[in-house]
């Protein structure tokens, strides 16, 4: 597809004074479509949808709602990134299928020694369905990301075994102890280590639930 440059964009605006208005495109090669972003800066919207690896940040203060999206992989400096334009974020969606290319061990300090634990101070919904593993990681692992406490979390219920090794790894206890509401989908099967490992959480089994 023969897609408008940002500058291309931006051209169209010239009556608007410099920098209040942000472009930004996006084309998704397997979904075979493409998108635009065009906002005045600074936004008052409260929902920010379909943020890629393009997004060029900024200071959302009004932004509550965060839904992000792309076939490229979301590495952790760019959940950083969203923290850092999104200050208070209550509800973030995920939507990405690709593995991270820059992994960092649980097991070893020294993969970690140069990584920034991610705080969401106001965080209260975390929506991780359809998602690639390292996603779950990136949020449930304690060396990556600080949840508050009362979140309510949705997740797939195989990917979470997999993720904590069946309710065993020790790396996912911290963040899963703050969850009060637990949203699993796919397989149906309760376990006392389930409830265990989330133990002041509310589960609920549900069907599979796209975005």
């Amino acid at each position: 597809m023969n897609l408008p440059s940002r500058d291309d964009i931006q051209r169209t605006f010239i009556d608007f004074p410099n920098d209040q208005i942000i472009s930004y495109v996006d084309y998704f090669s397997e979904e075979k479509r493409s998108q635009c972003h065009i906002y005045s800066y600074p936004s008052l919207m409260p929902y920010c949808g379909s943020i890629t690896n393009n997004f060029p940040g900024g200071l959302f203060k009004n932004v509550r709602t965060v839904f992000l999206h792309d076939e490229y992989p979301f590495e952790h400096e760019f959940f950083l990134r969203i923290v850092q334009s999104f200050p208070y974020m209550q509800e973030l969606c995920v939507n990405n299928f690709k593995s991270q290319n820059r992994k960092h061990s649980d097991e070893s300090s020294n993969d970690n020694q140069n990584l920034s634990v991610i705080k969401y101070f106001f965080l209260s919904e975390l929506r991780l369905v359809d998602v690639h593993d390292d996603y779950m990681e990136e949020f449930l692992f304690d060396t990556k990301a600080c949840l508050p406490k009362n979140v309510s979390l949705h997740l797939n219920y195989e990917s979470l075994q997999r993720v904590t090794h069946y309710f065993a790894r020790d790396v996912t206890r911290m963040n899963c102890a703050k969850i009060d509401m637990l949203y699993l989908y796919g397989e149906r099967k309760r376990s006392n280590s389930l409830q265990e490992y989330f133990p002041n959480a509310e589960i609920h089994f549900s069907g599979f639930m796209g975005i």
